[in-house]
């Protein structure tokens, strides 16, 4: 049946239903088997009407068909049979033991023979297992929970439990139209036209009493259909005849996908009990605009609600709502000449041919090679220096397996097919052309360590990947003997081995959609593959375009596949994915007629693609099909040229020739790189400082990385915190510096005049006193503020010839932004004064919506438009800090002002947790996904920690307030997650300090003199390597945030005029932009906002103070609570 006839049963469904004809309603659910109603199986269950239940039943699955069905079957006949028994009535007992158990014998002759037994005991709950069977209605309903699970997690029924959204009376709404179309068509339409038959078409009759011409008839209008039919739509018609079957929908088997066993579905075991979600894969596109047209539907109030509030069924939101642009985003492509690189900047000589190449996910100038002889490298690409360079060497031959032994006697040549970093940058790993993965540990500029060898595969080890899958770090792996591999990152440990390949894998490429974790493979016979991380198989079977060597890569956002693939004789495709559909959605043209070699490819920024062919690089825009623009990189590039992006997208490193590689730039890249020369300048003494990275210690590298790292596209994404999640493949490099000439003597820089360090006051509102929360964009190119008095302000920075990238700057004002209606986003009040009120905000990752509350309701404003989409959440009580859950987009942790954290799920309109555990109002809350926990903070100086799957509290602690330091009643306490997901920033008056989440131990503590003015605010900058703070005398100070020292202190003086920093105005927020660690935001007590950046000669804000014992330490290195202070300058 084609998918427009599948509707069409849909839309009867809800006819039906609307006229109450309630059992053929059920009838169709289940002859069509398209919509398992589930309220009306669970009505069924809980009335014993068990042959109906099987009936319905039927319709969607038979006892045979998989485990789960199996289960389903026998928990249903089990309780008919245990509530006969209970009845004692033991005739009915043994028929249903003959007729209905009796089919189980086979599958489980045991549990057949203790069954049959039952009939043996005066009570059946003298048996072990049934002794806590209660009486009918409590057991029917423990059931029901168990019979739920197996229907969410069986494939059979997926997508088949969400009706989908419809407005109300559809179909009366459908056939309406078609009548006005077919009255339009009328020659003598009357005003009030009298529909007396749908059995044929419309026509008024003639002045005279003659019949117009059925439009049927008409020849000027060309033929239509019959009576009965509908009118084409476009080319085609809406009912086709049904194409050949395709394989199962991608977005179909990651609906529910099952796991191992059964007990405990709902934990994962049987299958995860998740809503179904293949809407959620579709690429979200927005609407075009058309006022006569009305988007929202839904055919309850509960769905209209979701609808106001802007929330689609079909994208998660409030964090992906529809991709609205702000204006200076760069969504809607323009052929702008800087959006990808092109520029030859470097040039480095590697000595053998590169055959694989991975820029560092968070210091993005570092690039690892992998050679055709089985060297690796690590370069950093600005000063040009190989830090690193390894010849292959098996580590321990004594443990490898003789075919191995042999092969490397027989032939002693090695290359290495894939390197690759894992999502936080602390792992990387190597895949060789012989049996061998090699996993090293980075730990900063030079330091290379060996971690784990592993004897993966019987021939090639074709790819590798990093995943994330159950909270734990996993090498994938894929080889010549036809298997895909999953290890533990951390022992080396097999976990998984999936089979059903015929040919050697070529290629991995792991994923996630919501919470469900799965895999992509392609064999060289074309076939790709998926799978979940259980041992059920492959759960689809199709054929890449070339049938060859095939890559698969996601976009960044994670939203859109692509696949790059080469055939045997030389033809070279790049194609979108139709996840939902499992079909090409687009072919990209432009290829060589006959590659000379694999072909090679890469995305950039959710906006491009890459491949290397014709001895060139050519670049696509994702949203068009012809080719954008192809480069030669100034020649000498081989005929299928080795390609890689970094993160932003700003550099792109290509093979060439002569065993080198060039990095291509764009201007910001390019930038980036003259920055680390500019840094690392005597490099013939060698005496210069290296950039060096604070790195993540490799043995918290399970725990420590960062989200799943795609097979091809570099995607790491790092969630941050409090609504304010980030990208950190945006945040551009910086030199962190850990060694220092311990011969110059150390001085804290101090910044008392305008003119060393630039500063830039935003353009004010008249109506603004006081700003009380601050925020960047995720995108770098605006700031929004949050007001006293519940007003919101929005300054965007554009493009322009002293700001290419459109990012924000202190060297260029923005413009205080207003939607050309002139209405300002204010948040619902109530009857409260809002300079009493505790504001909080959280901005969507798209920067599309804000959710924001001024001690009334909690409103959701369209930053676009700057219209209120809906209210909801009425005090008492009201809100104080708003935080979205990083893996699930439609839960907010919502802070109250009675102590207490409602969890909310904005898609079904429910709080589905209250947790209580604080004393006072709740003031600071931040999610790890990493550690999957909440962290909690309020006005009590109490921290608490929560278990974000079952809301369970684990751990609670009090601040460690300083001696002689008496913090106010209602001080706020602050917190934020560090960069390693597992450390959290900890800002009250009193102090600063870093603490670890899983102990919630202090591990590193700063305290002002008992003379300096209090903490007003505190954040880590988008590295997390600095700490900056703001106090209550206008004073800033900058920090390194790994031992919390201080740096650089910024005095009133250089940034309020005289005047002003007399009248007692100082910062109330810090804000740190989301890409540029060396800039940040204040927002002030008399409603002015200052950008701040160090100067550009200087390039960072001070120098780190020299450290006892060597370098510093990462933060989990510090594990002892510093001194307050005494060893260094005091504020």
């Amino acid at each position: 049946m084609s998918s427009l006839s599948r509707e069409l049963v849909f839309l009867i469904l809800q006819f039906l239903d609307e006229e109450k004809f309630k059992e053929t309603v059920h009838k169709l659910e289940q002859e069509s088997g398209f919509f398992f109603n589930m309220k009306y199986f669970e009505d069924e269950v809980h009335n014993g009407n068990w042959d109906e239940v099987e009936r319905y039943l039927s319709g969607f699955t038979k006892v045979d068909d998989n485990r789960y069905s199996m289960k389903i079957f026998f928990e249903i006949r089990k309780q008919k049979y245990l509530e006969a028994l209970d009845k004692h009535d033991r005739s009915k007992a043994v028929d249903i033991l003959v007729k209905d158990l009796k089919v189980f014998a086979s599958f489980n002759e045991e549990l057949f023979k203790e069954i049959t037994q039952l009939l043996t005991l005066e009570n059946f709950r003298e048996n072990e297992q049934l002794s806590k069977y209660g009486d009918t209605k409590s057991a029917r309903a423990i059931m029901l929970v168990e019979l739920k699970k197996l229907i969410e997690a069986n494939p059979l029924f997926r997508e088949k439990l969400q009706f989908p959204n419809l407005k109300n009376s559809r179909l009366r709404t459908l056939i309406n139209q078609s009548l006005n179309w077919q009255h339009q068509l009328c020659k003598n339409p009357r005003p009030n036209p009298d529909i007396k038959t749908l059995f044929v078409d419309h026509s008024c009759g003639q002045p005279n009493g003659a019949r117009a011409p059925s439009p049927a008839n008409n020849p000027l209008l060309g033929s239509l259909p019959k009576p009965g039919g509908f009118p084409p739509l476009g080319a085609h018609g809406p009912f086709q005849p049904t194409p050949a079957p395709v394989p199962t929908p991608l977005a179909g088997w990651m609906s529910n996908p099952p796991t191992v066993t059964h007990p405990a579905v709902s934990g994962g075991a049987i299958g995860l009990g998740a809503p179904s979600i293949p809407a959620a894969l579709k690429h979200p596109r927005t609407p075009p605009t058309n006022n006569s047209v009305d988007y929202p539907s839904g055919d309850s109030d509960h769905v209209s609600k979701r609808r106001a509030m802007g929330i689609s069924d079909e994208v998660n939101l409030p964090v992906n709502v529809l991709p609205v642009s702000l204006p200076g985003h760069r969504d809607g492509f323009v052929n702008c000449p800087d959006d990808f690189p092109k520029t030859v900047v470097r040039t480095l000589n590697q000595g053998s041919s590169p055959m694989s190449m991975d820029f560092h996910p968070i210091h993005q100038n570092f690039l690892l090679v992998g050679t055709n002889v089985g060297d690796i490298a690590l370069w950093e690409v600005g000063s040009r220096e190989r830090l690193v360079l390894r010849n292959f060497k098996v580590w321990d031959l004594s443990a490898c397996s003789m075919a191995l032994q042999a092969a490397l006697v027989k032939d002693p040549g090695v290359s290495v097919n894939r390197i690759i970093w894992s999502p936080d940058g602390s792992l990387f790993g190597v895949a060789y052309s012989r049996h061998i993965v090699q996993i090293y540990s980075y730990h900063g500029e030079h330091d290379v360590r060996q971690r784990l060898e592993i004897d993966a595969h019987v021939g090639g080890v074709n790819d590798l990947a990093f995943s994330h899958p159950n909270k734990q770090l996993c090498v994938i792996t894929c080889g010549d003997d036809k298997t895909i591999k999953v290890w533990d990152a951390v022992t080396g440990t097999r976990q998984y081995t999936f089979e059903g390949h015929e040919a050697p894998v070529f290629s991995v490429c792991p994923h996630f959609k919501e919470n469900i974790q799965f895999i992509f493979s392609t064999a060289l016979d074309g076939k790709i593959k998926a799978w979940l991380y259980d041992n059920l198989g492959s759960r689809v079977d199709y054929d890449a375009p070339g049938r060859w060597c095939t890559t698969m890569a996601y976009s960044a956002d994670g939203t859109r596949l692509f696949s790059c693939g080469t055939s045997k004789d030389g033809e070279s495709h790049i194609v979108e994915w139709n996840e939902s559909e499992g079909a090409v959605k687009r072919t990209y043209q432009g290829f060589r007629k006959r590659s000379l070699g694999v072909v090679q490819f890469d995305t950039s920024k959710n906006r491009f693609l890459a491949a290397g062919d014709d001895f060139s690089i050519k670049f696509w825009d994702m949203d068009n099909d012809q080719l954008l623009t192809s480069i030669d990189a100034d020649g000498n590039l081989p005929a299928s040229p080795r390609i890689r992006f970094n993160k932003d997208g700003t550099l792109l490193a290509v093979s060439t020739n002569d065993n080198g590689i060039k990095i291509l730039a764009t201007s910001d890249g390019y930038r980036v790189l003259r920055a680390y020369e500019i840094y690392d300048t005597p490099r013939a003494s060698e005496a210069a400082t290296k950039p060096t990275i604070n790195a993540i210690s490799a043995a918290t590298a399970a725990t420590t990385s960062a989200g799943l790292a795609d097979r091809v596209a570099s995607v790491v994404a790092i969630s941050g915190m409090n609504g304010d999640a980030r990208n950190l493949g945006d945040v551009k490099p910086r030199i962190t510096e850990e060694t220092h000439d311990k011969s110059k003597i150390w001085k804290l820089t101090e910044i008392s005049d305008p003119s060393q360090c630039r500063s830039l006051k935003l353009p004010e509102h008249l109506r603004v006193t006081k700003i009380s929360r601050l925020i960047y964009t995720n995108s770098g190119n605006a700031i929004l503020a949050l007001a006293s008095n519940a007003i919101h302000l929005l300054w965007k920075w554009q493009r322009s010839e002293r700001n290419s990238s459109g990012k924000a700057t202190a060297n260029v004002s923005p413009q205080l932004w207003q939607p050309s209606s002139g209405i300002l986003m204010t948040n619902d009040v109530a009857d409260t004064n809002p300079e009493d009120a505790v504001p909080c905000f959280a901005l969507s990752k798209n920067d599309s919506y804000v959710m924001s509350a001024s001690g009334g309701k909690i409103s959701l404003f369209n930053m676009m438009t700057f219209k209120m989409m809906t209210t909801f959440m009425p005090p008492p009580p009201a809100a104080t800090f708003l935080a979205f859950h990083p893996q699930d987009n439609n839960i907010i942790a919502i802070g109250m002002d009675d102590s207490t954290i409602q969890i909310y799920n904005v898609r079904v309109d429910e709080v589905k947790s209250k947790l209580k555990g604080h004393s006072k109002r709740i003031t600071g809350l931040a999610f790890s996904h990493v550690l999957n926990v909440l962290v909690s903070s309020g006005a009590d100086a109490q921290l608490c920690v929560w278990s974000s799957d079952g809301w369970e509290k684990q751990k609670t602690r009090f601040l460690q307030i300083p001696a002689g330091r008496t913090p106010t009643t209602q001080s706020d306490t602050r917190v934020q997650f560090h960069q390693d997901q597992t450390h959290f920033l900890v800002v009250h008056e009193t102090q600063l300090a870093i603490y670890e989440a899983t102990k919630l131990e202090c591990v590193k503590q700063w305290a002002p003199r008992e003379s300096t003015a209090p903490i007003s605010h505190a954040t880590f900058s988008c590295d997390s390597q600095l700490v900056y703070a703001s106090f209550l005398d206008a004073t800033v100070c900058v920090f390194t945030a790994a031992n919390l020292r201080l740096r650089c202190r910024i005095s009133p003086s250089s940034y309020l005029s005289p005047s002003v920093s007399n009248s007692n105005v100082h910062p109330l927020v810090i804000a740190a932009h989301p890409q540029e660690p060396n800039q940040f935001a204040l927002g002030l007590s008399d409603g002015g906002v200052h950008v701040f950046e160090p100067l550009e000669s200087e390039g960072k804000w001070g120098a780190p103070p020299p450290v006892e014992n060597g370098s510093a330490s990462s933060v989990a290195a510090t594990p002892s609570v510093g001194p307050s202070g005494s060893d260094q300058p005091q504020r």
